[in-house]
């Protein structure tokens, strides 16, 4: 059974009408401040406002009343709110307002509050307010930053465009499910993208192209990295158009609990690919994105890290080009960069390393040396995407192009997730890597001057029995004082 609330949510009407404040600090201040989210006729009533507050009721033309409390103030009220900072003071303004059969709250006396203002999220005319019965304001405000991240800043002019809709959709649209229909595509579809892009009039053209043909759903493909793996380090525009998606096509290695945070009746697909072992081939896959949002769904293809990163992004998009199909692309945060966060680790560092590569293991098991090469030999970081299993041939070739086999060495498996795993080491210990079967995880390598500035008290060496010594000589070797270490 549900828990059931003491409290019914509701919203007042206050457009035009009387809400009294009393108080002349902080606390009436936050009052009026949140009033101005909406279309009150505001009256203030402060014997001695502080100077901040006075000024900024001058400043906003604010009704103010310079007298202390009277019960007669309330006369015409609608709404009273006691914030003077003396309890004893508010309850006898709460009092008299409930003689008068006015609601009234009391700042911080949840016993003298007929209501309870929330914590709100304005996007008007929608607004989202979050209560917690008195019992936790600041739970309330972390709630309301979440909600306020995840809503399009633009969510208010959508709904105010559809209210100019409604009298046409109700004469054209059938009741049911095409309504229905309708509606979701006009809040999820090209009118809320265009909305979103500042092209107020484009969104109009749409809306009236969905409303002559309402029948006929315009598919669209968002190309979505998922991050390396942490819920928390999803872009909060990959999160809204998770929300916005009819169908979600994943890869093996996004979690699930991200996968989880789209809309709950999207329809989701995995693909699962991993390496070895791949459910569907690329070219199947791009064809799936292809019928579905040529069914008219708006599709999410979520890729671990950032979708132009290894994730073969480029074919689907030629393959969405040559179907018509319109994409996006939405960044995510890339593994590398997860893994170098785990460690504390530099990828550039003035003096030493200036240039960034990033490689699959793969590229150094063919005949030809990657131009790159070079470039770890002048003092470039090198951050090896799936190189566990080509790892000797990493560091073969890589000595062989002329890198000290002493060079720095940081492995990560599942950068960022609360499962990661941190070893580190010299070149010479990177074949060491291809022996340890219980790395499961995806794995990031990475290799160069600059990753000796990591901070290595969280690691474990890369070649079992080890020294912690011998990490130390590495630290010392970057110039770090042991002393100051330890």
């Amino acid at each position: 059974m549900s828990q059931q609330l003491a409290v019914f949510p509701a919203f007042f009407r206050v457009a035009q009408k009387r809400v009294a404040v009393f108080g002349n600090g902080d606390e009436a201040f936050a009052k009026v401040r949140l009033l101005l989210n909406t279309e009150a006729s505001i009256v203030v009533f402060a014997d001695a406002p502080e100077a901040e507050f006075a000024q900024y009721l001058r400043d906003r033309g604010i009704e103010h009343v310079a007298a202390a409390f009277a019960p007669e103030q309330l006369d015409g009220a609608i709404l009273v709110f006691a914030a003077t900072g003396n309890a004893v003071e508010d309850q006898s303004i709460v009092l008299a307002a409930r003689e008068r059969k006015i609601p009234a709250n009391a700042v911080d006396q949840p016993d003298f509050c007929d209501f309870f203002t929330p914590a709100l999220v304005n996007r008007a005319p929608v607004a989202v307010a979050i209560g917690t019965e008195g019992a936790g304001p600041v739970l309330a405000q972390m709630i309301r930053a979440q909600i306020d991240q995840l809503l399009s800043p633009s969510l208010g002019v959508v709904a105010s465009l559809a209210a100019s809709y409604r009298e046409a959709v109700d004469r054209l649209v059938p009741r049911g499910v095409a309504r229905r229909m309708f509606w979701r595509r006009f809040f999820q579809g090209p009118v809320a993208d265009k909305v979103a892009g500042g092209d107020l009039a484009a969104a109009r053209r749409e809306a009236s192209r969905l409303l002559d043909a309402p029948e006929k759903a315009r598919g669209h493909v968002w190309l979505v990295g998922a991050g390396p793996g942490a819920e928390d380090l999803l872009t909060l525009r990959a999160q809204r158009v998770m929300m916005e998606a009819d169908a979600i096509v994943y890869d093996a290695l996004v979690p699930q609990t991200i996968v989880d945070m789209g809309r709950r009746d999207a329809e989701r697909l995995s693909v699962g690919k991993r390496k070895g072992c791949h459910t569907k081939s690329q070219d199947e896959i791009n064809q799936l994105l292809v019928t579905l949002a040529a069914e008219g769904k708006r599709v999410v293809r979520l890729k671990s890290g950032d979708p132009l990163v290894y994730g073969r992004a480029g074919e689907e998009m030629a393959a969405m080009r040559e179907a018509g199909i319109s994409y996006e692309i939405v960044p995510g945060i890339t593994s590398a960069f997860a893994a170098a966060a785990d460690f504390e680790l530099p990828l550039t560092l003035r003096g030493v390393a200036s240039s960034l590569v990033f490689t699959t293991g793969h590229d150094l098991t063919g005949e030809v040396l990657p131009d790159w090469a070079r470039l770890a030999v002048s003092g470039a970081t090198i951050a090896v995407y799936m190189g566990r299993t080509v790892a000797a041939s990493v560091a073969g070739r890589l000595m062989q192009a002329g890198l000290p086999p002493e060079t720095t060495v940081a492995v990560i498996e599942n950068a960022s997730r609360a499962d990661r795993r941190l070893l580190h080491g010299t070149l010479k210990d990177l074949p060491d890597l291809e022996n340890r079967s219980e790395l499961a995880g995806p794995v990031m390598v990475i290799i160069g001057d600059a990753v000796a500035g990591a901070n290595f008290e969280r690691s474990e060496p890369l070649v079992a029995g080890k020294a912690r010594g011998e990490k130390k000589n590495i630290e010392a070797a970057f110039g770090r004082d042991e002393q100051i270490l330890n």
